[in-house]
């Protein structure tokens, strides 16, 4: 079982050498681990964890080193069973030196595939160290801003939803006849025409809504942004509103929405700069990713290799 906990261990940390997984950028923190994961132990960096089969002792300090470029899975194995972490840490050292003493990483395929571990690793510092590098600077973020607060508008509406079934024999609500889709749009039509005559929104929502969360509130319906996982239908209509406004007969599969513009206002940068931030950066990186793939240039000289028949010579 030990040694099967070893290959695990080993297998995975290789995984992720080759995975050229992402690393947090410096001063980033990692992904939230699950509520109840076992956190690393509260010691000064100079401790000492144990003393290890040569004699050397490893630290605190060290094991955090270690510890920081597992994979998560087996950060969590190291925290529940440190001991067993300590015991398999020592078996792998012990391994690698038996592998030095015999060259093993002088030989095929051993050769090969430290030198691919070594180029992912080397790959993902290369891109963390580029894309550390990249500065926003805060006239970008005002410029962004500035350029397009359609993106940053938060709009609070009401809403009437007429649905329609075109099964006669079914029912919206008990008591309450199905309408066919033709019948809903018309009703729909109707309310709106009321409605942009002066007719009281929240009144009509209570009457005519099949919406029962919304209905009983006289319509209040929800606060949207642009940036929300909404159709994209609600969001071309409901963007483009002023306040006070109410938007067509919207048909979604199974009704018409009609929503009104209760309140429109634009977020201040002081709320969004984080957003702006992140979503520059974010490009910032992909151009700087672009480049360096637009760079990499490979000449096929053998056409074979890559499934295409050689040109017949004539």
């Amino acid at each position: 079982m030990k040694f099967l906990c070893l290959l695990a261990f080993a297998c995975t940390s290789a995984a992720w050498a080759q995975s050229a997984a992402p690393l947090p950028p410096a001063g980033q923190p990692p992904a939230a681990a699950a509520l109840d994961a076992p956190k690393i132990p509260n010691l000064p960096d100079e401790t000492v964890l144990a003393i290890l089969g040569d004699g050397s002792k490893l630290t605190m300090g060290e094991f955090k080193k270690i510890y920081a470029v597992l994979p998560q899975g087996n950060q969590q194995m190291a925290l529940r069973n440190p001991e067993q972490f300590l015991h398999q840490w020592e078996m792998l050292r012990r391994l690698t030196v038996m592998a030095d003493q015999h060259k093993l990483a002088e030989e095929s395929p051993y050769k090969e595939a430290l030198e691919y571990a070594r180029r992912n690793v080397l790959a993902q510092a290369a891109i963390n160290d580029g894309v550390n590098s990249l500065s926003i600077d805060p006239s970008e973020i005002v410029k962004a801003y500035d350029s397009d607060k359609k993106k940053y508008t938060q709009v609070k509406i009401k809403a009437i939803y007429i649905a329609f079934n075109d099964d006669p024999s079914a029912a919206v609500a008990p008591g309450k006849k199905s309408l066919t889709e033709a019948e809903a749009r018309a009703k729909a039509e109707k309310l709106l025409a009321a409605l942009r005559g002066g007719a009281d929104f929240a009144k009509a929502a209570k009457e005519n809504s099949d919406d029962e969360t919304s209905r009983d509130k006289g319509g209040d319906f929800a606060s949207l942004r642009f940036s929300d996982n909404i159709p994209d239908l609600f969001r071309a209509a409901v963007f483009n509103l002023k306040q006070g406004e109410i938007t067509e007969p919207l048909k979604q599969p199974n009704g018409f929405y009609l929503l009104l513009a209760d309140e429109v206002k634009v977020r201040p940068l002081s709320e969004v700069r984080d957003d702006i931030y992140n979503e520059l950066r974010n490009t910032q990186s992909t151009d700087w990713i672009e480049k360096i793939d637009k760079a990499s240039k490979v000449e096929i000289v053998n056409q074979e290799f890559i499934g295409k028949k050689p040109a017949q010579v004539k």
